[in-house]
């Protein structure tokens, strides 16, 4: 329970996020991975017939249909894609150039290491459905490649039953290897388990719906992932500074994810707080995307007012939404006084809709609370920090013989006692009271 005091001004209808999924759900999953684990190219087939109406021969899209794809696509369109690609490799790279490899001498001839080593195969799933989410082609796709990973396997489905155009072009521009006309748990389940005609990956990464999310959580251990996305959050940060209007925007702009979208306002002037919500309303009804908006709004919406800026942040935080916007005088304190977010959006130049769509940012990002404990997609998780270790003095070897033989014993491992004291026997020329063997 909350120590932060606040005035609830609306509160969601919905009162427990769901952190598992429906028993449904997971029994319809794991029923399909299994079918794709026993029959393959087969299952995969049938399921897509099932649930997209498409049972190909082959689900691979050859170079020749890419092509025919790239020249039915406006130029402008590839253009922003090129451009939005641009950003996010220039944010993935800077990420890599981060993360250090080193290697030090802790004793003579001792030497100790740590390497990063890119995952050989990764399993890229983009969303179609409702929305074609060709942004996460450049979210995972691309930033698999800069991390160094040789081999994406990207998916997505088809929209109403047509070629998804501009996101096969961002998949094909983002580096894939392979792109497959394929969604769903089918997908997931083709690319972690393999099938006749693809081959299985290491790692899959990539949002989408709860059959999806669940495919991925059932199949964790067996392949890496990225995270366990559930519905898209949003949070605001408001003071008096802020632009009703705009609250209101940005909102809308999330909720319209999904049905299950939490839309949170925190503000500390009641004025912006009662307007924000007054303009909601005028903007609802004139939404085209009204259908997911209003119902997330009304059952998953919230509006509180807090007494102090610092109380705003405190609140917040419990939260541990997934995108977090503050529209404050001082945006950047929220850098210093939060540490629960996916990620942060400062102040009124900035906006949710950028990180989603086009700054550069990583949009795959931690929902239901998950930012407690993790961040989201970047290109360290394509990356498997790796150590190893050199002795090449003998007598550091010999001092390390005896300090493992005498740490192990304590232990009661006598076989690792032995490695040990084999290589001091041998660097010192003494020898083992366990054998007669001599050196």
């Amino acid at each position: 329970m909350t120590a932060v005091p606040y005035t609830v001004l609306k509160a969601r209808t919905q009162t427990e996020v769901q952190r598992s999924a429906d028993p449904t759900v997971q029994q319809a999953v794991a029923d399909v991975i299994a079918d794709v684990r026993d029959r393959g190219d087969e299952a995969v087939r049938e399921y897509s017939l099932k649930f997209d109406d498409y049972g190909p021969d082959s689900f691979l899209l050859t170079a020749e249909q890419i092509a025919e794809v790239m020249a039915r696509v406006p130029q402008q369109v590839i253009d922003d894609i090129r451009f939005v690609q641009d950003q996010v490799r220039r944010m993935a790279e800077a990420q890599l150039a981060s993360l250090g490899e080193f290697e030090i001498e802790t004793l003579p001839g001792v030497k100790l290491g740590q390497k990063n080593v890119p995952i050989n195969a990764v399993g890229a799933y983009v969303p179609g459905g409702k929305y074609p989410l060709l942004a996460s082609a450049h979210m995972t796709i691309l930033t698999a490649k800069v991390a160094g990973v040789r081999r994406v396997a990207a998916c997505t489905p088809l929209i109403q039953g047509e070629m998804p155009d501009a996101t096969i072009v961002a998949m094909h521009l983002a580096g894939a290897d392979e792109i497959y006309l394929l969604g769903g748990i089918q997908a997931i389940a083709a690319m972690a388990v393999g099938t006749e005609t693809i081959e299985p990956v290491a790692m899959v990464a990539g949002p989408g719906n709860a059959f999806v999310a669940e495919a991925k959580r059932q199949l964790f251990g067996e392949v890496g992932i990225d995270l366990v996305a559930g519905p898209t959050e949003v949070l605001i940060v408001a003071d008096e500074t802020a632009d009703p209007f705009i609250v209101a925007v940005d909102l809308l702009s999330q909720a319209e994810h999904g049905p299950e979208s939490p839309a949170v306002l925190i503000a500390t002037d009641e004025a912006v707080a009662r307007k924000t919500m007054e303009h909601i309303e005028e903007l609802l009804p004139g939404m085209p995307t009204r259908d997911y908006a209003e119902q997330s709004w009304r059952e998953w919406g919230e509006v509180h007012v807090v007494r102090t800026i610092d109380d705003a942040f405190a609140l917040a935080d419990e939260y541990a939404f997934e995108h977090v916007q503050i529209l404050t005088a001082e945006p950047r304190r929220a850098l210093t006084e939060m540490t629960h977010y996916g990620a942060l959006f400062l102040g009124e130049g900035t906006c949710v809709s950028y990180g989603d769509k086009s700054i550069g940012t990583n949009h795959v990002l931690p929902t239901r609370g998950a930012a407690r404990y993790t961040g989201g997609l970047w290109v360290g998780k394509f990356l498997r920090t790796v150590t190893y270790q050199e002795v090449t003095d003998t007598e550091s070897s010999a001092f390390f013989g005896k300090l493992t033989g005498r740490a192990a014993r304590v232990e009661r491992f006598e076989g690792h006692a032995r490695s040990g004291d084999v290589r001091a026997a041998k660097c010192r020329g003494e020898s083992l009271s366990w054998t007669s063997h001599t050196f």
